[in-house]
C-alpha cells in the first residue's frame, strides 16, 4: 500500500494534469509534502527506539547481575555515564542531522536513568518506595524532554505516569489513598507535550484520563462519574464536529478529538449500563442502551464520512452494545429463539443503513464533479 505522501504527490500530478492547478501551486505543494514527511516517523526510526530500548535493558541487567563483583563507586560512575553520554551524544548527533539515532540515545539515558533510581536506593538503602521511584523517573524523563525539546521523551515520561496509574490503581504498592496525582501528572505533560510538539502524547494522555477516570468509577459511585464524562465528551464532540478548525488549533490533534470523545462517551455509558444491569426493572438500562446506540449512529453521520477510525470505534461500539443488551435482556426474552430473531431483523436493517451511508461516503459528490 503506498505511503501518504506518495499518494499526495500522485494527487499532485493529477490536479496538475487537469489544469486544476498551476505548476507554481503544484511545486508549493510539493515541497510541502516533502518537508513534512521528513519530520515523520519512519520505520528506521522505529527500529532505532526498540534498539535503543532493548540496549538500555541489555546494560541495566548486565550491571544488575554483576552488581556485587563491581566496586560501589564504579557502580555510580558507570550509571552517570550511561546517562550523560546518551543525553550529550544524542544531542551532538541531533544536531548533525541524525535526529533518529539522537533520540534513540536520549531514551537510552531516559532508560538508565530509571535503573539507576533502582540499583543506587538499593545500594545505599534509601527510603522510599516503588511509587516514588517512579514518579522520580517519570520527573526526571519530563525535565529532560523540555530541555531538549524531544517528542519521544514525552511520550516516554506519559508511559512512567501510566505505569503508575496502573500500579497504583490495582494497589500493586498496597497503598490505599486512589492517585488523584494523575490528573496533576496529565496537565503538566500536556502542557510539556505542545513545547515538545508530541501530538502523540497528547492522544496517549486523552485514553489515559479515561483510564483514570474508569478506575475511580471502580473507587467511587458509578454514576457520579459516569455521567459527567458521557456529558462532557458529547459537547467535545459537538465542538470538535462544529467547530473543527478552532478546537483544532487549540488542541492540536489533527481532526482526531472526536475519536477520543467518542471514546470517552461510549466508555461513560457502558460504565452505566453495568450499573444498571443489576436492577430488577430494566427501564434504566434500556434508556442508557438507547442513548448509546443514538450517539453511534450520530458519530457515524457526523463524523464516519471523513474518518475511518470513527467508524472501526462506532461499528465496535454497537458490537458492544448488541452484547450487553443480550446478556441483561435475556431473561426478560420469551425465550432466545425470539431474541435471535429480533436482533436478526435489527442486524439486517442496520446492515442495510450502513451500507447505503459508506456507499454515500465513498461516491464523490456529484454537484462537486459538475462544478
Amino acid at each position: 500500500m503506498a505511503s501518504y505522501s506518495s499518494r499526495v504527490r500522485a494527487d499532485i500530478a493529477r490536479w496538475l494534469q487537469a489544469s486544476l492547478i498551476d505548476a507554481p501551486t503544484a511545486d508549493a505543494l510539493t515541497r510541502d509534502v516533502e518537508a513534512n514527511q521528513r519530520r515523520s516517523l519512519s520505520f528506521g526510526s522505529i527500529l532505532a527506539m526498540m534498539a535503543a530500548l532493548l540496549f538500555g535493558a541489555a546494560v541495566l541487567i548486565f550491571v544488575a547481575a554483576n552488581w556485587e563483583v563491581i566496586p560501589r563507586l564504579a557502580r555510580v560512575a558507570a550509571l552517570f555515564a550511561i546517562i550523560i553520554a546518551g543525553y550529550v551524544g544524542g544531542a551532538v548527533l541531533k544536531t548533525r542531522d541524525h535526529a533518529a539515532i539522537g533520540e534513540a540515545l536520549w531514551i537510552v539515558a531516559a532508560t538508565a536513568f530509571g535503573g539507576s533510581i533502582a540499583l543506587i536506593g538499593q545500594m545505599y538503602h534509601l527510603s522510599g518506595d516503588e511509587a516514588s521511584a517512579l514518579i522520580t523517573w517519570g520527573a526526571g524523563t519530563a525535565l529532560a524532554a523540555v530541555a531538549l525539546r524531544s517528542n519521544p521523551l514525552t511520550v516516554a515520561a506519559v508511559g512512567i505516569a501510566d505505569a503508575w496509574l496502573f500500579l497504583r490503581g490495582f494497589d500493586y504498592f498496597g497503598r490505599t489513598e486512589f492517585p488523584h496525582l494523575f490528573v496533576v501528572m496529565a496537565i503538566v505533560l500536556f502542557a510539556i507535550s505542545f513545547w515538545t510538539r508530541s501530538q502523540a502524547a497528547r492522544h496517549l494522555i486523552i485514553l489515559s484520563v479515561i483510564f483514570y477516570l474508569v478506575l475511580m468509577v471502580m473507587e467511587y459511585e458509578t454514576l457520579l462519574v459516569a455521567v459527567p464524562l458521557v456529558v462532557v465528551s458529547a459537547l467535545l464532540f459537538a465542538a470538535a464536529i462544529f467547530a473543527a478548525g478552532s478546537v483544532d488549533r487549540i488542541v492540536q490533534l489533527s481532526g482526531r478529538l472526536p475519536l477520543h470523545a467518542l471514546i470517552g462517551f461510549l466508555t461513560g455509558l457502558a460504565m452505566i449500563q453495568f450499573e444498571l444491569a443489576d436492577d430488577n426493572n430494566n427501564s434504566g438500562f434500556a434508556i442508557a442502551s438507547a442513548i448509546a446506540l443514538a450517539g453511534i449512529v450520530a458519530a457515524i453521520m457526523l463524523g464516519g464520512r471523513e474518518s475511518r477510525g470513527m467508524r472501526w470505534i462506532a461499528y465496535a461500539g454497537f458490537a458492544f452494545e448488541l452484547a450487553i443488551i443480550y446478556v441483561v435482556m435475556l431473561q426478560s426474552m420469551l425465550d432466545t429463539a425470539g431474541f435471535f430473531l429480533a436482533a436478526a431483523v435489527l442486524l439486517g436493517i442496520l446492515a442495510l443503513v450502513i451500507i447505503r451511508i459508506e456507499k454515500r461516503m465513498r461516491s464523490p459528490s456529484v454537484e462537486g464533479a459538475a462544478a
